[in-house]
């Protein structure tokens, strides 16, 4: 029997890399989308089929989907977890994230080559900013309203694929996610250990997360259920101030001594723009800009997580700590702490 054909876009990045190594693990036939100029260093299992899909010419990613179809047959999944979290202007989050996505699904449609699934990696930040009186969990009945550039192209994203009449998507919408090869959570803990722990704003602050290896479980239990059009939060299930989550950082680092700086938010929101002028100014995308500041003054990113529990049973296999502890060793062993 034929395995079953899987492409992971965006498989050099930090979720797509894991996704792929799931897949060679499960024994699926497993292709990595990624450009020719994208990093492998995390792609290097010689049973690995790479295709370069050119999302941003959808004639020539049709011709492209079209010949790969003639010579292999259709992929029977897709993962689709290609995408930009930062960018030099706040246009490229819909020109990437909305457009290519939108040209990659028609394309799909187009040539007949719709997959029996296709997972889209989303983001909790297509919600925008939850409840912050009562600290009530974001769900998926909530109305999404995002607030940031990022969130506004993840939500265009999905719209455009739940529009299209049968198309076999599952929206995915994880919380804060983290793990070995992870570079965003790597400054907070290189931070700590230098001994400074840096907070925004002084309100309490809820924070959720998903370790990776748990979303990773989450998009293979989707595709082998056969979910189909449904969107899922996706989270561990805890949730935790910035405080807990420091000290947990601290404790796996073993450090003895941290101090704890709290930022107001009348000085985090004009550094965000400082920040971001200087990342233009040397043409080199920043983490910390306008886009993000929303993002930083959130304080309640608690998650209902009922329908990811209830259609697939979902249990993580990491708590926060254990998923933290994991990756400062995966950091330490290979050079990154």
């Amino acid at each position: 029997m034929d395995k079953k054909k899987i492409l992971i876009t965006g498989a050099s990045g930090f979720i797509g890399s894991a996704v792929v190594e799931k897949a060679l693990a499960l024994g699926y036939e497993t292709w990595a989308g990624v450009r020719a100029s994208s990093n492998k260093d995390y792609l290097q299992d010689k049973r690995i089929r790479f295709i370069d899909l050119p999302y941003s010419d959808k004639d020539k990613l049709m011709a492209k989907l079209q010949s790969f179809a003639a010579e292999n047959g259709r992929f029977d999944y897709i993962v689709h977890t290609a995408g930009i979290t930062k960018a030099l202007h706040k246009s490229d989050f819909e020109r990437v994230n909305y457009g290519y996505t939108k040209n990659f699904v028609d394309a799909l449609v187009e040539t007949q080559n719709v997959p029996e699934s296709f997972v889209f990696i989303s983001s909790l930040s297509a919600y925008g900013a939850g409840d912050e009186k009562g600290y009530t969990p974001i769900s998926v009945h909530h109305t999404p309203c995002p607030n940031t550039a990022y969130g506004r192209s993840k939500l265009l994203a999905e719209n455009h694929i739940k529009s299209i009449p049968d198309f076999p998507y599952v929206i995915l919408r994880p919380t804060g996610v983290y793990g070995p090869r992870d570079k965003d959570y790597l400054i907070l803990m290189r931070s700590i250990k230098k001994g400074i722990a840096v907070g925004a704003g002084f309100k309490k602050q809820l924070l959720t997360f998903i370790f990776v290896e748990d979303l990773v479980k989450v998009i293979f239990n989707c595709i082998e259920k056969g979910i189909r059009r449904k969107e899922y939060i996706v989270a561990d299930g805890d949730r935790y101030t910035d405080d807990e989550f420091n000290k947990l950082v601290q404790e796996a680092l073993s450090k003895k001594h941290v101090l704890r700086i709290k930022i107001p938010l009348w000085i985090v929101k004009p550094a965000a723009y400082i920040n971001e002028k200087i990342a233009a100014w040397v043409g080199k995308p920043t983490t910390f800009n306008t886009d993000k500041y929303p993002i930083m003054k959130q304080r309640n990113w608690v998650c209902d997580i009922t329908p990811l529990q209830h259609d697939l049973g979902f249990r993580p296999d990491y708590r926060l700590k254990e998923g933290i502890e994991k990756t400062v060793r995966w950091y330490k062993e290979n050079g990154w702490l």
